[in-house]
């Protein structure tokens, strides 16, 4: 892995790349296409920037999770304060956020703060999980639950074939890996037309959920009804119910993945967040008080597609209206996230944590093909894993795990570099609040499901000994280091992608700078 960091840094006309700031083309003679060459553009606004925040958050989460968080929470009550107060958690996360993104404005999002602050291990620790876990099982959740209300009204007394599902997933897999590949501004096009399908079909369901209060359909929103219990409250399953709700609003952190492809990152990032996490908790919040104004929570536990049953109940003969919507939310769900983790992978690559094939975008369309072909392969897999819900208790665990390990981050960067420049700076109230938080889910959580988080950690820790004889380990045998480049020349010939350009313009040199005032150890990673 360590291969392509070694190759870039040579500056060798072959493969010249220039992961670390060189000027020299890359690819040998493929930059006859301007002084631009081959290279991802710097064109996110504010408005796609805001586009990219809502079109992850709201994918499957608030479709399926209601059901998890209801189930765990045991009352209607404290299911809604629950979605209160995961928003106003998020909005705290996304404030540190902010002031990582802004202090280290590198693509990577998390992976690129860790491996700053802590060093490569614990970077490429984070990379490792997001690599086998986070982002393949995010995306085989939201294909899976887009096959299930595609195939719901098929199938209107009885559950989808679990068969089907699963074909019906992979086909949507292949089909949004295909157009990522094919052309930036297709997958553009692509995730402004699915967000208008899931704006719709969440517009609809609040504006249903006002009409049914106005007609005296409030039973559940009562106080004394509403905190009426089905279960013995537990704190171990209201942990739980946190982790449900923190999956509906995964997805926060993901325009720190694009930083470098921000116009004025210091003040769009920001901005995109203050816009979009508040506008994402109102809308999760008035979905949920709409659920339970057309249905009971018996029944809201029994329906495997929340929002399909709701229209059932209240749009009559335009029921089909909801599950169509949904499966465009969805839809448009697994294509961003195709599209914001092979920049994630992009960026690992280009530190030499993963193979350098990674790192490359194709000639003429500037996608990185190898890394949505990547991804693509690692969610195919995922999809034989048979409990939607116990792949979102993976994610939400590991997520808050490494969310709390950047935050925690964040003010280890305060006391180590104090004067570092910080265009954004909060008052460490508020990592400290999130941190508690954190503590009280990842506690909770190992006590009420162990083998669920114990496996996620047991994942995360094979990337160990990856990590010392893939990045490490730096005298490998040249028999290795010849079949490594033999498969990156092969992987470029087949994929018709170089290594990008990096331009030397003021934002990368102040980028280079950062990074080398930021990082302590500088000889951990044999890159350096």
């Amino acid at each position: 892995m360590a291969e392509g960091s070694r190759l870039r840094s040579s500056a060798s006309g072959s493969q010249a790349g220039e992961g670390h700031g060189d000027k020299e083309g890359s690819g040998g003679g493929k930059q006859e296409e301007g002084d631009q060459g081959v290279s991802l553009k710097k064109e996110i606004g504010l408005v796609s920037a805001c586009g990219i925040i809502v079109g992850n958050i709201i994918g499957s989460g608030i479709f399926v999770s209601p059901k998890g968080v209801m189930e765990n929470a045991g009352s209607v009550g404290l299911a809604l304060v629950v979605w209160i107060i995961t928003g106003f958690i998020t909005a705290i996360g996304a404030l540190c956020y902010a002031e990582l993104g802004v202090t280290i404005p590198k693509s990577g999002g998390d992976y690129s703060y860790v491996k700053d602050i802590f060093g490569g291990l614990a970077g490429f620790l984070r990379l490792w999980i997001a690599l086998l876990v986070i982002y393949p099982t995010n995306q085989a959740v939201i294909a899976l639950t887009f096959s299930n209300y595609v195939l719901q009204p098929l199938f209107p007394t009885c559950f989808a074939p679990d068969m089907g599902l699963r074909l019906l997933a992979a086909v949507c897999l292949l089909l949004l890996t295909w157009v990522n590949c094919s052309s930036v501004r297709w997958a553009t096009h692509v995730q402004d037309i699915f967000t208008a399908g899931k704006l719709l079909a969440l517009g609809l369901i609040i504006i249903m959920g006002f009409v049914q209060i106005c007609r005296g359909h409030y039973y559940w929103l009562e106080p004394k009804n509403a905190f009426q219990t089905w279960q013995e409250p537990e704190i171990g399953l209201v942990a739980l119910a946190f982790l449900q709700g923190s999956f509906a609003y995964g997805g926060w952190n993901f325009l720190n993945y694009v930083t470098e492809e921000l116009v004025d990152p210091y003040r769009n990032l920001p901005r995109a967040i203050f816009i979009s996490i508040p506008l994402v908790t109102f809308v999760y919040v008035f979905a949920n008080i709409a659920y339970v104004t057309a249905m009971s929570p018996m029944e809201l536990l029994e329906s495997n597609a929340v929002a399909v049953t709701f229209g059932e109940k209240l749009l009559g003969v335009m029921s089909w209206i909801m599950p169509i919507s949904v499966a465009l939310s969805t839809f448009g769900g697994v294509n961003g996230s195709l599209f914001t983790s092979s920049r994630l992978f992009f960026a690992g690559a280009r530190e030499g944590h993963l193979p350098s094939l990674l790192a490359m975008i194709h000639i003429k369309r500037c996608t990185p093909i190898p890394a949505l072909l990547f991804t693509c392969a690692s969610t195919l897999l995922m999809l034989v894993t048979s409990d939607i819900y116990t792949l979102i208790n993976y994610v939400g665990f590991i997520n808050y795990l490494f969310y709390g390990v950047t935050i925690a981050g964040q003010i280890v960067l305060r006391w180590k570099k104090p004067d570092i420049v910080r265009p954004i700076k909060i008052n460490l109230i508020f990592p400290v609040v999130y941190l508690l938080f954190w503590a009280f889910l990842l506690i909770f959580s190992l006590w009420s499901e162990p083998v669920v988080c114990g496996i996620g950690l047991a994942i995360m820790l094979t990337g160990v000994p990856v990590y010392f004889l893939g990045i490490y380990w730096s005298n490998k045998p040249e028999c290795f280091d010849k079949l490594v480049e033999s498969i990156t020349n092969f992987g470029q010939k087949l994929c018709v992608v170089v290594y990008p350009q990096v331009t030397s313009s003021k934002d990368e040199q102040e980028l280079q700078e950062l990074s080398s005032t930021i990082c302590e150890n500088p000889k951990e990673e044999t890159k350096e």
